[in-house]
This record gives structure tokens, sequence and C-alpha cells, in this order.
């Protein structure tokens, strides 16, 4: 049953579970207390920090831990915000960083601060050029992410650090994708990450503020972790996710991110060889080694995901049609391509070459299977014979021209319901997609770059909005 979701989730590392059930024995005890069992869970718990702090690359008094990554990330935003608040109160952060980021940029935006929001390209990375010129003199705080957790792109920190240092704002760097990979390069103020990305325990996450970052914690006060995180330490867990992350700098691991990138780069390759209409987003060079995304046109993502997972596949995805709130993913949304369909591959370390072939071998059959569902047309563009546009199209008041009334159906459908009959139009007539669903906004373009075909515009209407395409070819 392989299991190709660790950007959410790693296995747990067998050296973290040795590590917790050893600890669980000797690091019960409090350790801010000054006898045996305290001094012996004093001990544990310094050591766990001076093995992460390395791993890291920072000082053992820089680094705290906290009880998740989303912790360590609201903490740090806090922290510094409050901090520096004569200096400025605005926030700056790419359009693709983490929930637990926007999250954080929403809470500081309502109780009265402000925040720019910089635009990444069609691969979902950000310019550094463009970072910083979002600084202004009232800037109090820049995030972003080190990689990102949807698509695999990794962003130029080293570079933005740089600029940031220059300018005398601090950059916090989100690493939790890539802190398992290795150490971020680059003069960074603030860094958080979470232990069960790399294969430790849940509920760990870490907060590193390096010397001479003003920093003002926020929230339950407590003198426990220098004051940054309140609350009894999980030390078993935290000990466990200590020695997995140093675990993971030795030199396999570096071996190990090479064969898990040649895999990515066959599924990479494969998939829009095997699987008609399908976009593969993120950078194809600067990305983790381990993490690939696709959308497939057509498909309803949460179907497909309930297949793959019947044929014996953990996949994610970051498709509306996969989530409840029917919202498409803001990375996706930013980066301007499909969500509809979407799939993310993250591939566990360890992950054996015949379980990607076997993924290549099922996921068309799988594809095909949804799309005949839905009742997409094997050549949905190509001119259709002439006729009635059936019942959900009718005839709009200019030549040509077509309307498709899609209100109250979601993802896939209104892009489906255009595929349909694009081709009863001739080329330069338009078609009309009326839709209340918030995913088409963003698909309907998308595919009209993927299909030739163009992108007129949108406009309100009395129920959602409708969405005009013309026919090129």
């Amino acid at each position: 049953m392989p299991y190709f979701d660790a950007a959410s989730a790693a296995p747990l590392h067998p050296v973290a579970r040795e590590a917790l059930l050893a600890s669980l024995d000797e690091g019960w005890a409090d350790p801010a207390r000054l006898y045996r069992e305290g001094r012996r869970a004093r001990l544990l718990l310094d050591a766990a920090r001076e093995a992460a702090a390395e791993a890291v690359g920072c000082r053992p008094d820089e680094l705290v831990f906290t009880p998740s990554g989303t912790h360590a990330v609201h903490s740090g935003v806090s922290g510094v915000l409050a901090a520096r608040r004569r200096a400025g109160r605005r926030l700056v952060h790419s359009a693709v960083e983490h929930s637990s980021v926007l999250h954080a940029a929403e809470v500081h935006e309502a109780a009265g601060g402000t925040r720019a929001e910089v635009a990444v390209n069609g691969a979902g990375r950000v310019a550094a050029g463009d970072v910083a010129a979002a600084l202004t003199g009232d800037t109090a705080l820049v995030a972003v992410q080190s990689a990102n957790h949807e698509v695999g792109t990794e962003q130029p920190v080293e570079e933005v650090a740089g600029l940031c240092q220059e300018a005398g704002v601090p950059l916090l760097v989100d690493a939790a994708q890539s802190l398992p990979w290795g150490q971020v390069p680059g003069a960074w103020s603030v860094l958080a990450a979470s232990a069960h990305k790399w294969g430790g325990p849940p509920g760990v996450g870490l907060l590193v503020v390096r010397k001479g970052t003003r920093f003002a914690p926020q929230g339950p006060a407590d003198e426990r972790e220098s004051g940054r995180s309140a609350g009894f330490e999980n030390l078993p867990a935290i000990v466990a996710a200590a020695a997995s992350l140093r675990a993971l700098r030795g030199p396999e691991t570096s071996a190990e991110a090479s064969r898990l990138r040649a895999l990515v780069d066959r599924i990479r390759a494969r998939v829009p060889e095997l699987v008609p209409d399908v976009e593969v987003v993120g950078d194809p060079v600067h990305r983790l080694p381990h993490l690939v995304t696709f959308s497939c046109l057509y498909v309803d993502g949460e179907t497909l995901l309930g297949e793959l997972d019947r044929a014996g596949f953990s996949v994610s995805s970051g498709s509306s049609c996969t989530s409840s709130t029917l919202i498409p993913s803001h990375v996706l949304r930013a980066m301007g391509v499909l969500s509809e369909g979407n799939v993310r591959v993250s591939l566990p370390y360890g992950t054996a070459e015949a379980e990607v072939e076997r993924f290549l071998e099922v996921l068309p059959g799988l594809v095909r299977s949804v799309r005949e569902r839905l009742g997409v047309p094997a050549r949905p563009v190509e001119a259709a014979p002439a006729g009635a546009a059936g019942p959900e199209a009718a005839p709009a008041a200019g030549p040509g021209d077509l309307v498709v009334d899609a209100l109250g159906k979601r993802c896939p459908i209104p892009v489906i319901e255009l595929a349909k009959v694009i081709g009863r139009v001739p080329v330069g007539g338009t078609v009309t997609v009326l839709s209340d669903d918030e995913a088409a906004q963003q698909d309907i373009p998308a595919w009209c770059t993927m299909r030739e075909q163009e992108y007129v515009g949108e406009r309100a209407a009395e129920r959602g909005a409708a969405y005009v395409v013309r026919r090129r070819v």
C-alpha cells in the first residue's frame, strides 16, 4: 500500500521510534526541577536542543520547541510584529505561503496592521526583486517560505534574506517542507518547522529566533522555553524529533534525495504522456526532490483521490473538488494554473521504484474512468455535428455565440460543459459560461490556455459570474 503523502506527514523515522520509546522511561519528569529525575530530564532536553540546533544551523539558545509548526509560525509572526511595532505595522508575505502564515496575517490585519502580498510566477516562485520592491519604511516583517507545500517550488530565500538584511527588515521562513532535506541558507531572522514533516512525532514544532532579532513573545506567559512557548514540554516527543532530524543530516540523505528526484522526474515526464489533458505544475528545476503536482482536466478531484485510494495509493490534492469549503487552493490560484483534478504526490524516504511504476500504470485507467462517468467526450474541443446545443446550452442573442448555464454545478462540470459546446460555434464565436462555482474563475482561464482558446474575461451575472471564451481553433 504505497503512501505518497509525505508532504502532509512523513512516516515515523526508525530513529525517532527508538528515541521516543527510550525517553518515555527517562524523560517523564519536570526538567525545571532540581532533583535527580528533573536533572535527568533537563539533560535530555538540552541534548535535544543542541542536536536540533546543529541540524538547523543555529545556536541552541536561539531555538525553542513548540507544540506544532503552526504554533511556531503564529508565535514567530506575532512576536516580531509586536517587538517592531514602533518601526511599522506592515507585514509582507508571498501569495503562496502556508495557511498558518496567512491566518497570522489576518489576525495582524484585524488588529489594525497592514499587509502586502507579493505575487508569484506561473511556477509558484516569487522574485526576490518583487519582495524588495514591496519593502517600505514601515515594513516590520517579511515572510517567505523556503519551499511550497503544495507544488514543491523552492523560493530564493538566500537572495531575499540578503535584501531584507540590507533594508533592516527581519525575514521569517516557514521551513516545514525543506528542513528534512537540509539547512535553509541565508541571513534569515526567524524560522519555523514541524517535526511530523521529517519523520518525527506529531505535536512538536521548532521556532528559531536569531540573536539580534527584536522579539516580544505574545500569548500565554510562561518561563519555559525562554518564555516563547508556554506549557510543559512533551519531552519524549521532543527527543524523538531531534534525534530523527539529526539522523537526516547524514550522507545517506543526499543520496536518497537524488534517488527520489529521479523518480519524481519520471512522474513529471510520464504522466502527460500517459494521460491526455494534464498540466504538471510547479518549478521543474527549483523544487523539492520528492514532490510533484499535476492537474487533470475534466476530472472530479475527490472522485480521483478515492479511486487512487482504492487502488492502494495515498495521495493529496489542492483541488477545490476535495475541499468542504469549495474554495480552490490559494496556491494554485496565485499561480494561475488549473485546480480541478489536482493530485499531489510526495514520496517518503525509501519509496520503491516499483511503487512509482505501478502508480504510472494504474493512473491513466482511473482518470479515464472518472472522465467517462462525468460524460466527457473523447475529443471535447473538436467541432461537433451541427444540431441543437442540448439542454445545458441555449443560443445567445448574437450569431455565433452560445450561453452555457452551469449554475449550481461544482468543479469540474462548468469546464466540461464548456468543452462539450466550444465546437458548436464557429472560429471567432464565443461561449459564455454562467457559473456560481468559485473554481470556475480559475479553471476556465486555465482551460483556455491549455486548449489554445481565447479567454475574453468575466462579468457579473444575476447569480455568480459570466465567463466569456472565444473560439480560436
